[in-house]
């Protein structure tokens, strides 16, 4: 006879015997240890509770009692510390050696595509570019082509797309704008994503800094004409 043990996971509440609570505990503080020096570190281990409590959800409907069998299942598919580059001493190893052997295959299985709002890639909403990553295409300005040319052929498609921005959620996190390509969702797509997001706002940050120090760097040089219009808000 096992106790129980009420916890927090993803911001949802689960039901979760002792033996699964100790090597959940213990995975979980292995990710964080990994990934504490990592680019947007808070936002990893975010997405990756939320997905884990996505897959137990899965795995015991009903609010059941979560058991050692609900988790192994859910980290066949999320892959083992170490199978990302986890310090084996960071864990228990026994913990995991159960589900390790098959976590590399059935992580990379590719999940049914769902259809999001793509925020990274908006021109108004994100439904044109939710779109093209739903459908697999790289570039979504020829969904957008193909949209303005229904809007001035007919005025259907502009109620069509108002109805879409209503119904088709946003992507909020990296599981979503990986189920929207349908990229398998693990601690490693996960991890490399959050990454990229981070260091893409970076890189601009970085540019739109240089640009401001360019610019003030010609009005202080009288390289401005009098007659040209400063840009909005670059002074007031």
């Amino acid at each position: 006879m096992n106790k129980i043990v009420n916890i927090n996971l993803g911001g949802f509440p689960f039901t979760v015997d002792e033996d699964a609570y100790s090597s959940l505990s213990i995975y979980l503080d292995t990710l964080k240890s990994h990934f504490s020096q990592s680019p947007g570190y808070e936002e990893i281990m975010y997405d990756i509770e939320a997905r884990m409590a996505e897959l137990l959800q899965e795995g015991a409907p009903g609010q059941g009692i979560i058991s050692s069998k609900n988790l192994d299942d859910a980290i066949k598919i999320m892959g083992t510390p170490e199978d990302f580059g986890a310090i084996a001493q960071d864990y228990k190893e026994e913990t995991f050696s159960s589900s390790s052997q098959s976590s590399s295959t059935d992580g990379g299985k590719r999940i049914n595509k769902r259809l999001f709002r793509d925020p990274d890639d908006k021109v108004i909403s994100g439904v044109c570019s939710g779109l093209a990553a739903y459908f697999g295409w790289k570039d979504p300005l020829w969904v957008r082509l193909i949209a303005l040319l229904l809007i001035f052929t007919g005025g259907v498609s502009v109620i069509v797309y108002l109805i879409l921005v209503l119904i088709v959620p946003q992507a909020k996190n990296s599981a979503d704008k990986l189920a929207m390509k349908g990229e398998p969702i693990n601690i490693d797509t996960i991890a490399k994503t959050v990454k990229d997001e981070f260091n893409g706002i970076v890189e601009r940050g970085t540019e739109t800094i240089s640009d401001i120090g360019s610019k003030k760097k010609k009005i202080a040089q009288g390289l401005f004409r009098y007659d040209q219009p400063y840009p909005r808000g670059f002074l007031f």
